[in-house]
């Protein structure tokens, strides 16, 4: 166990890169699953937990993703979607963090019980900005298109998305990276452009560096989500260290879904070493049974980055925020004034 020391408390703590889906808590799950008389696989704490929490590696990320589908099964109606959605931010709150942006597919999300996506989108929306409200964690949140389902559901996903455009900041490309590139949606991030929202991807997780390239170069990326193949090509690491291309690293998922063998291999401390806007994220904490605080006090210390590097890492986080420059230093102000006292 490392001391949360390693946890500036004088720098704004901040969670870039994290799934909704990924964050039911498991108590949500069980009173969900008795309200609505879902059929479950269990329906007690120690029963569900092994079916929606990683206990081991995953055969890839598919697998991974499997777990959150599972834990998806309890959203049975929209205010089961303004819940969790709403919990999200009180579960940061508990963790202190100061600024948190919630990524959310409401295609996923509809899946289970046929559930409207713009429905979906408006209760995601109102329990976030009432979470935000309530504990006082300035939140943005950021749509996902699920490449998994193909372009044409994309479109009518993004249309949902843009129904609470003045409500979300960004839009990731997130899902099976392997099977749906990239070059599928192109014309969609074309539209989350001309929308005047800003764009994340996920890539270079379970494809090479050609990934992260073609989201680059085509879909307008300003961050990657993982990234950990851009190890594999210098001319990439070069390119995104001279654009201050921001990396939204996940430790323990990376190692998770096997993406990485283990911590000494991640290349976190390679990415910080060659000077990248590289942070440190949780990106799925109910399923991978961790905390941002974990990431940083044990994670990041068993991926080889000493005192130094972890304070950098913490503060790329405001850094690379998807916030005006004023609102940054409004978070940064704040934080030290708490501090003080």
């Amino acid at each position: 166990m490392y001391a949360p020391s390693v946890v500036d408390p004088s720098i704004p703590l901040v969670d870039l890169h994290r799934h909704l889906e990924g964050s039911i808590r498991i108590s949500t799950i069980i009173d969900l699953v008795n309200k609505f008389n879902i059929p479950y696989p269990a329906r007690d704490f120690s029963g569900i937990k092994p079916y929606v929490q990683v206990m081991k590696t995953q055969p890839g990320v598919m697998a991974f993703i499997s777990k959150i589908e599972l834990a998806t099964k309890v959203l049975a109606n929209l205010e089961a979607c303004r819940r969790v959605a709403y919990e999200c931010v009180a579960d940061a709150a508990d963790e202190g963090i100061d600024y948190l942006e919630v990524r959310f597919s409401p295609v996923f999300m509809a899946q289970p019980h046929s559930l409207e996506p713009d429905g979906i989108v408006e209760a995601v929306v109102d329990g976030i900005q009432a979470g935000e409200k309530d504990f006082g964690v300035r939140t943005n949140i950021i749509g996902i298109i699920s490449r998994t389902y193909g372009p044409d559901l994309a479109r009518l996903e993004l249309d949902a998305l843009l129904t609470q455009k003045s409500s979300i900041k960004a839009v990731d490309l997130a899902g099976d990276e392997q099977n749906f590139p990239g070059e599928l949606f192109v014309e969609h991030y074309n539209r989350v452009v001309s929308a005047g929202l800003q764009v994340t991807i996920h890539a270079g997780e379970s494809v090479g560096s050609k990934s992260i390239w073609q989201a680059l170069n085509q879909l307008h990326a300003q961050r990657i989500g993982h990234a950990v193949r851009a190890i594999e090509d210098p001319s990439l690491m070069d390119y995104m260290q001279i654009h201050q291309i921001a990396i939204e690293s996940n430790i323990t998922s990376n190692i998770q879904t096997g993406t990485v063998n283990n911590y000494s291999e991640h290349p976190l401390k390679a990415f910080l070493e060659k000077g990248l806007l590289v942070t440190i994220n949780s990106d799925d904490p109910g399923t991978s049974g961790i905390t941002l605080r974990q990431e940083y006090e044990q994670g990041s210390i068993l991926a080889g980055l000493n005192a130094d590097m972890v304070l950098q890492v913490q503060k790329n986080g405001l850094e690379a925020a998807f916030l005006p420059e004023s609102e940054k230093k409004a978070i940064q102000i704040n934080k030290r004034l708490v501090y003080q006292k």
